[in-house]
């Protein structure tokens, strides 16, 4: 099963200058604290806000459309005022350093992964050790249905309990959350989701 609601593309015209990015940041993603709007104005973060070009699962394009999306689905959800913060950060952060990862595949170097890129990115600005694990394993659960998927069940199971002995089994809700939110984006298949929510019991599932 794959996403359809989706917005259609919404391509920005480059070069803008930062004061013209920074708008228009302001406008797509509507910073609501102060650690946000100091995020927004972080060089190596603008560049990579406005990185990307429609492609699987991306049709929107640039990362700051997927993150306006995650946003809207974190918006979406009852979630409580700390748990909402909580997920913004991460959502604002978490796939903002693709324009540095290792291109090469299969990848040979996972420090170079855009989301081990994004923790050590988000440690000049967090201190807070749940979402920094959560910035660095976004995308663990995926990884682990792609082995499930090829018939690999005992390393799709050993990938979910080595992440969630990483993040804290006191954070699988967490990981849930802002796994969804992310999953449920542009054209991603939803199949990764299901399998989750069938695998993992000791969670509250939602639906948008």
């Amino acid at each position: 099963m794959f996403n359809l609601n989706y917005q259609a593309p919404r391509p920005i015209q480059v070069p803008l200058t930062v004061n013209r990015q920074r708008a228009v940041l302001e406008h797509y993603i509507q910073p609501e604290t102060k650690l946000e709007r100091i995020l927004l104005m972080d060089p190596a973060w603008l560049r990579g806000a406005f990185w990307g070009r429609p492609r699987p699962g991306h049709p929107e394009g640039q990362i700051l459309f997927h993150i306006q999306d995650v946003l809207a689905n974190i918006d979406a959800v009852n979630f409580s005022a700390n748990v909402r913060q909580d997920l913004r950060l991460v959502a604002i952060i978490h796939d903002t350093f693709k324009y540095l990862e290792e291109s090469q595949r299969p990848r040979r170097d996972w420090s170079k992964h855009h989301a081990a890129i994004a923790k050590r990115f988000a440690k000049n600005y967090l201190s807070d050790e749940r979402l920094l694990q959560l910035i660095a394993l976004h995308d663990e659960a995926y990884y682990a249905w792609k082995f499930w998927q090829k018939g690999r069940e005992e390393e799709a199971e050993n990938k979910l309990a080595q992440t969630f002995k990483q993040l804290g089994p006191e954070n699988k809700q967490l990981f849930y959350n802002f796994f969804k939110c992310d999953t449920w984006t542009g054209n991603k298949t939803q199949q990764p989701i299901a399998w989750f929510e069938n695998k993992v019991k000791d969670i509250d599932t939602f639906q948008f």
